[in-house]
């Protein structure tokens, strides 16, 4: 993944609202954009290969 521990954080925890799509801080409990609470951790590793 990242180089070093402080950009793999700043990239890599967040969450994802599953309506929108939108980025939301790790603490959030609703999306920012849509207010849907249906948010995922963001994926740490890729999906494929």
């Amino acid at each position: 993944m990242a180089r070093f521990p402080e950009a793999e954080q700043r990239i890599l925890h967040k969450q994802v609202c599953m309506k929108c799509g939108a980025i939301n801080a790790p603490k959030a409990e609703r999306c920012r954009r849509c207010r849907s609470k249906e948010l995922r951790i963001k994926a740490k590793e890729g999906r494929g290969v």
